[in-house]
């Protein structure tokens, strides 16, 4: 029976041959529980040093280029001038950003896939990667037949 579980940064470390100090081995669990959000080195200093209060900033800024470098999480900027992070995904998404909140919805629509695919095609390519990052506001009312619009005319 085969293992398909995804590996920890820790054993991405490991695999690697990168020396995983008890410093990184935090900074790794905090970014991997940073499922609510994509932290940045802010963030992550301030949930990793309430664990260890050894680790200094910098360390967070020396681990997360190394864990970048490496290609085991992935960096974004969302338009609000820092950079976030979040472990690499086992399954491709997309990002819609909330700019009145800064809140990051990851989703992923297959009809937005097929799209790009035929674009791609269409202009004389295979596309081999590709990041969709959506900026929105909340509506002030739904869209009929959106989601929250629970009967379809708008005023829910």
């Amino acid at each position: 029976m085969s293992d398909d579980r995804i590996p920890t940064l820790a054993e991405l470390c490991a695999a690697k041959g990168m020396r995983m100090t008890e410093q990184r081995r935090v900074i790794a669990t905090v970014l991997e529980d940073a499922s609510d959000a994509h932290p940045d080195v802010e963030e992550l200093y301030r949930r990793a040093s309430a664990i260890d209060p050894r680790i200094s900033i910098s360390t967070v800024y020396r681990t997360v280029k190394l864990f970048e470098d490496a290609g085991m999480i992935e960096r974004h900027d969302f338009r609000d001038g820092r950079s976030r992070y979040e472990t690499v995904p086992e399954e491709h998404h997309d990002h819609l950003i909330d700019l009145r909140t800064g809140h990051v919805i990851e989703f992923r629509n297959e009809e937005i896939e097929a799209l790009q695919e035929f674009i791609a095609k269409r202009l004389g390519y295979k596309l081999v990667d590709h990041r969709l990052e959506l900026y929105g506001v909340p509506l002030e009312k739904p869209v009929p037949g959106e989601a929250g619009d629970r009967d379809g005319d708008g005023t829910d």
